[in-house]
């Protein structure tokens, strides 16, 4: 089933209520042809409003321009936009077969039955419901169920699919399950979508691009792994990830260096004036004191499965959270060595909330 790969172009789309709330400032975004991008951040960030805005349930202020390829949308009604949606609960009727699902809006535009069975099939086998098409949603597990979702919501063949939050109802281990599925569904579908979330392994594990967005705008855009290692904005490192905070006095900023456990690194220039700095906890490496390094106290040890978190206390820095080898043998009560991988360090011109 080809679908349209529909590039996004949104202009100056803001969003002020009449009480004078302004839900989203004016935002610029250029979505490609076929990709998937989410837009990532808290509760109340201006996410869900832009999305909104996009499929036509929000009217943006005025000045603001959204185009579907080089059609302008901007008043155009949402049921006339070419938009599929996915809801954060699926909202299935419970009543109808999973080929009735799929088929049901190609039903109430009028397409013959004929057609519409030709559709269901090639969803189907799309999505690998083979086999299910007889079944009603409650027979269903949490995967299929979003992929009957999906078929659904592209069976109209929609120049751009937007999904709200599909993730969130479900709990930890069946959302992992599911959002590995969902990447590749939404691959193998190729079509334009916005995924909305607050969940950043989510977007990380499904998006090709993160917008993150705070306070009603995007602070910055890009793929996953540049905005984690290469952060432009203290907010986004710290959304993205964990960071650690690294003070330095007067006298650190006038000889160039970062103190740390009593030790004292020559700062990269890049950063020398910088009185903070922010590190994740995988850019700490933790072992036996030695020459070169900082002295630690471990305060916590936790176990996490797959690694350990250490929390160490320092005489020259607020406490720092580090991730070691799940088998690495620091404890709670012991002195070990530190040292900070200088070139992952994340300069932080400004505070971390606002």
């Amino acid at each position: 089933m080809e679908l349209e790969r529909t590039p996004i172009t949104i202009r100056q789309c803001a969003k002020t209520y009449p009480d004078g709330t302004r839900a989203l400032l004016p935002t610029d975004l250029e979505i490609e042809p076929g990709e998937v991008l989410a837009l990532l951040g808290p509760s109340g960030c201006g996410k869900t409003t832009l999305l909104r805005i996009v499929a036509g349930l929000e009217t943006p202020d005025a000045g603001a321009r959204i185009l579907f390829s080089s059609d302008d949308v901007t008043n155009v009604p949402v049921e006339q936009r070419g938009i599929g949606m996915v809801f954060q609960h699926y909202a299935l009727f419970p009543q109808m077969s999973v080929a009735a699902n799929i088929g049901y809006g190609l039903k109430i535009r009028g397409v013959s039955e004929s057609e519409r069975k030709k559709v269901v099939g090639e969803l189907v086998d799309l999505v690998r419901l083979n086999g299910l098409e007889t079944r009603r949603p409650a027979e269903l597990s949490g995967g299929q169920r979003q992929r009957v979702a999906l078929a659904r919501a592209v069976a109209a063949r929609p120049r751009v699919l937007l999904l709200d939050e599909p993730l969130t109802a479900l709990d930890a281990k069946l959302k992992e399950t599911l959002r590995d599925e969902l990447a590749e569904l939404l691959r193998r579908l190729h079509i334009t979508a916005i995924h909305v979330t607050h969940d950043q392994q989510e977007a990380l594990a499904i998006a090709d691009r993160l917008a993150v967005m705070q306070s009603g705008r995007i602070v910055q855009v890009g793929d996953g792994e540049t905005l984690y290692r290469n952060p432009s904005h203290p907010f986004v490192a710290s959304f993205l990830g964990r960071v650690n905070r690294l003070q330095r006095d007067e006298a650190a900023l006038a000889s160039h260096v970062l103190s740390f456990g009593g030790q004292h690194q020559t700062c990269p220039k890049e950063w020398s004036t910088y009185a903070e700095l922010l590190v994740r906890p995988e850019d700490i490496e933790v072992g036996q004191p030695q020459s070169g390094w900082g002295v630690a106290n471990v305060i916590r040890r936790s176990f996490l499965g797959e690694r350990v978190q250490l929390t160490l206390a320092l005489p020259d820095q607020p406490e720092l959270s580090a991730d070691v080898d799940r088998d690495h043998s620091a404890r709670a009560g012991e002195q070990v060595g530190i040292r900070i991988k200088l070139g992952r360090l994340i300069p932080c011109p400004q505070p971390l909330v606002e």
